[in-house]
């Protein structure tokens, strides 16, 4: 099911762009970010800093260190990855009826092409972190539009974190929480920031219903 703060008609395959995050979107969510932050020494929290924020601030021995621990859990998630149900039908069928799709991710450039090579998808435009400024700063959609020949205004962002969500709204694109916890047993609460997601689906192939498309095409 989705929800959403307004109903769309059809979209435009000539002018949107659709960007999607990688891990908890594309893929079940299998990082255990505690973990990680423990093996790299990180503080935890309420205040606590995200790990790719906290990198810069540590001195360049430090940083090296948390990289390749960072570096190894990226690779291992990506090899092992599973699709979330429908991930290949929906970026498919986007690319089929013309839209251009892009991966948009905070993890490595290496990672995101073991994920896409292991599971044979293709984008038309994939930026990670090596591209530049990271979400939940509006820069990447801007530049990934930029990049496609879309306009952010027509772009439609798919993410599972706040930030997806933050980063889609700052470049003034249509933002779409997908919140898998709805069909989890029991259910998982929604975060109070789910409300500023434009939209909030259970599963990806609702997607095409947000954007007016039957998933029958």
């Amino acid at each position: 099911m989705s929800e959403s703060l307004s109903q769309c008609p059809r979209v435009n395959p000539l002018k949107t762009a659709v960007l999607f995050d990688m891990d908890g979107t594309l893929t079940h969510d299998q990082f255990d970010f505690d973990a990680i932050r423990r093996e790299i020494g990180l503080p935890d929290g309420p205040a606590r800093r995200p790990i790719l924020e906290s990198l810069e601030q540590m001195t360049d021995a430090q940083r090296a260190r948390a990289e390749a621990i960072l570096h190894r859990h990226e690779t291992y998630n990506a090899q092992t990855s599973r699709l979330q149900p429908g991930a290949r039908e929906v970026v498919d069928g986007l690319r089929r009826r013309g839209y251009k799709v892009a991966l948009m991710t905070r993890n490595s450039r290496d990672s995101a092409r073991t994920f896409l090579d292991r599971h044979d998808l293709a984008f038309d435009h994939v930026r990670t972190r090596e591209d530049g400024v990271i979400k939940p700063d509006p820069t990447p959609v801007r530049e990934v539009c930029a990049a496609l020949g879309r306009s952010p205004c027509d772009a439609w962002v798919v993410g599972d974190y706040h930030f997806d969500i933050l980063c889609g709204r700052g470049a003034g694109a249509t933002t779409v929480l997908l919140w898998v916890g709805d069909r989890a047993e029991p259910p998982v609460p929604r975060p109070a920031w789910a409300g500023e997601a434009d939209h909030v689906i259970s599963q990806l192939v609702d997607l095409l219903a947000c954007m007016g498309l039957d998933s029958a095409e």
